[in-house]
């Protein structure tokens, strides 16, 4: 495993006017290293974290910092700026700039040493070595932890007068050498008490002899513990929990020590976190959030003094804070009753906002849907099969029923699939409100989901009303609400005030437009025809392979489900179009590495086989792990070669009346032949560009490889 950072990835001329430029700057540098392999990828991953919040620091330091697909291994690069360069910095411009790259899924033992890196930032001998530093291995060596930082402190050492230290310096002395150690404060120890305890035995020695007996019982009040400190217990985390993360806590640290009060800190990083003690909580007497993105298991605080703050003020102002919450005790204040974290909260990534949250909880819905739509669709699509498409007329089995007949059996494939159809927008809307809410959410969502289906609001009404039932559920969980009453608010209160809720807004308030809007697009669809069918069946194709099974692919896959509850022709065009468009992503990468193994690793290759029976049974997550090692030339390819396919099964007619099974439900399709032309005219498509992408970058990539070996750095940077 290589060192983090090499005397090859310190410039302490940093020559760069601007963040953007420095972080190119540097990053060059990672790259001659075989350390980035994308040097614009991986700068657009570095903007887009910079974008979320500035990473500059009071102190004049900036750290950039990103996890990326593009980065191979935890690499950090320094610069030092004579003039300053603007990280966003309350305090101006920042001279110290450090790079952070990380692997998108960076493993624990580097990130740990990462935490390290911006914990020592908050020393200041540390950040005043590196000024002075002149050679770029002595600098790396001191980033590393490899030389202690000397300079300042021998310079403050020299200026010093030498004399005994007073007793109350020794003590201050002694606590700031502990204050900067790595380690967290772990004990319940009160070190405060420790010398009383020895002074006590001391005073019994010297106390003459002539004292009365009566002594040592009126010394012994001296000698009583003295009160427990102030604890706080604190929480950082920001976006990609690499930098900020580790410097605020070791900022707060610092600070509790500098006040007197035990400060823990639980760090929610990039590596994980490690939970703090329960009974550390139980005892605290306040709690700190430093964080901008979302406190996982936050409800284990409720009930505490608390600060909420973000991550920059737990680095800049740490005893504010811890004053602030302080305070707080003082006059009882206490947050409210925190609700537990919905399902898809609880194992959410730090960094994820609310966009990420409101994505996950619509796709809660729809993957509790799908299994529904794939049992109902496929079951009635068999029926069709068997009996024909009349067969939805035909009396309740129930009633009529011949065991010897096929056209019994299809109408009752047909009616048990259609049962199953009728929970679709019940079920969507049940499980997006389960997701914000947990299960509370599920009463008032399936209700409103089966009030979209009584005013014919459809699928989007479903949307509507999952959206609408979270809400109502998540506003009533924040009310404060008297302990005796806590036992029945999930199984009574809050059931009966939310589908009451919920029950109104789509009755009277949000029902009918949302049902006029879904009528109007079923006509739409309906009258589809000529340039704007293959229009639709273009755009449905590229979201189907933009994101490969991600956001974008599920709504549009949702879309056409959608249809099927009242399916028409234009409905069925747009399920055969995003069914065959979802097949090409992993078609054509086998396809790809059959052609063209070379162009592969060795484990793509062996990927590709496997690809041919994923494409074919339309799971588009095949292409994955090649969109994942080289996403700018395989996701355009692939969503070039879906909106082919999307386009040419529109303007052919095809259509389909199953929801999913790839080339197994070819004889439920309509256009059968050109179906499958479509499929194969899309494969070909993706697989060639992205063998002529791949193609192009090989060739410069040995060239670049190549002047390397034979001119060393000089040659590199003169490519």
């Amino acid at each position: 495993m290589s060192e983090l950072i090499t005397a090859e990835l310190v410039d302490l001329d940093l020559s760069a006017e601007t963040k953007d430029a420095a972080a190119r700057s540097l990053a060059e540098r990672m790259v001659a290293r075989g350390r980035v392999t994308d040097l614009e990828g991986f700068l657009a991953d570095v903007a887009a974290r910079e974008a979320q919040m500035p990473t500059g620091l009071d102190g004049g330091i900036g750290i950039p910092h990103c996890r990326s697909t593009h980065v191979t291994e935890p690499t950090l690069a320094f610069g030092r700026s004579a003039s300053g360069i603007d990280f966003g910095a309350p305090d101006g411009p920042a001279d110290l700039i450090f790079l952070i790259a990380a692997p998108a899924g960076g493993d624990a033992d580097h990130l740990s040493i990462l935490s390290t890196l911006a914990r020592s930032l908050m020393d200041e001998s540390f950040t005043g070595a590196l000024r002075s530093a002149t050679e770029p291995e002595r600098t790396a060596a001191l980033i590393r932890g490899d030389e202690p930082a000397r300079e300042p402190s021998a310079q403050a050492q020299d200026q010093a007068p030498a004399q005994t230290p007073a007793p109350d310096t020794e003590a201050r002395a002694e606590t700031d050498a502990r204050a900067e150690t790595d380690a967290r404060p772990e004990k319940d120890t009160r070190p405060e008490t420790a010398p009383e305890a020895e002074e006590a035995p001391a005073a019994a020695t010297e106390a003459p002899s002539e004292a009365p007996p009566e002594a040592p019982p009126a010394a012994a009040p001296e000698a009583a513990p003295a009160p427990a400190p102030f604890r706080i217990v604190a929480i950082t985390s920001c976006p990609t929990g690499i930098a900020h993360t580790y410097m605020a806590a070791e900022s707060l640290e610092k600070a509790g020590q500098a006040a007197g009060v035990e400060v823990f800190v639980e760090t929610q990083g990039s590596a994980g976190f490690k939970r703090l003690d329960p009974q550390l909580v139980t005892d605290a007497d306040g709690v700190i959030f430093a964080h901008d993105v979302e406190v996982r298991e936050k409800e284990r605080f409720a009930g505490k003094p608390t600060v909420d703050v973000g991550v920059k003020a737990g680095i800049n102002r740490p005893a504010e804070l811890i004053a602030e919450v302080r305070q707080k005790a003082e006059r009882g204040e206490v947050s409210g009753t925190a609700r537990a974290a919905a399902p898809m909260d609880k194992d959410a990534e730090t960094g994820d906002g609310f966009a990420t949250r409101l994505r996950k909880w619509l796709m809660t819905g729809v993957s509790y849907m799908v299994p529904f739509v794939a049992a109902g669709g496929l079951l009635i699509a068999l029926a069709f099969a068997i009996g024909g498409y009349t067969i939805n007329k035909a009396p309740s089995v129930a009633e009529h029923f011949l065991w010897t007949d096929s056209t019994s059996w299809a109408a009752l494939l047909f009616q048990i699939g259609s049962v199953a159809f009728g929970f679709l927008v019940p079920v969507l809307a049940g499980f997006i409100a389960y997701g914000m809410a947990d299960r509370p959410g599920l009463v008032p969502g399936f209700v409103g989901g089966a009030i979209a289906l009584t005013i014919n609001a459809g699928f989007l009404g479903g949307l509507i009303a999952g959206l609408l039932a979270g809400a109502v559920v998540m506003a009533i969980q924040r009310v404060a609400i008297p302990p005796v009453l806590r036992g029945i608010m999930p199984v009574v209160v809050i059931p009966l005030i939310s589908s009451a809720i919920v029950g109104f807004l789509m009755f009277l308030v949000v029902g009918k437009p949302i049902a006029a809007l879904q009528k109007g697009l079923t006509d739409w669809l309906s009258a589809l025809t000529g340039a704007n069918a293959i229009i639709l069946g273009a755009l449905l194709g590229l979201m189907m392979c933009f994101d490969l099974g991600g956001p974008l692919n599920k709504v549009a896959y949702a879309f056409a489900v959608g249809g099927l509850a009242n399916p028409n022709e234009g409905s069925l065009k747009v399920m055969a179009a995003v069914m065959a468009a979802g097949m090409v992503p992993p078609l054509a990468m086998a396809l790809a590495t059959t052609v063209r193994g070379r162009l592969f690793t060795k484990a793509e290759r062996e990927n590709g086989k496997a690809a041919w029976v994923l494409g074919a049974s339309f799971i588009t997550e095949g292409a994955i792990p090649f969109a994942a090692a080289d996403p700018l030339r395989v996701i355009p390819s692939a969503m070039a070669g879906g909106a082919v396919t999307g386009a040419l099964s529109m303007m052919f007619g095809c259509t389909l009346r199953a929801p999913h099974g790839g080339i197994f439900v070819v004889p439920l399709i309509g256009q059968p032949f050109l179906y499958l032309l479509a499929i194969a005219a899309g494969t070909g498509v993706s697989a060639a560009l992205v063998i002529l992408l791949k193609g192009l970058r090989k060739a410069p990539h040995t060239r670049a490889a190549d002047s390397s070996a034979d001119g060393g750095a000089e040659v590199t940077v003169a490519a």
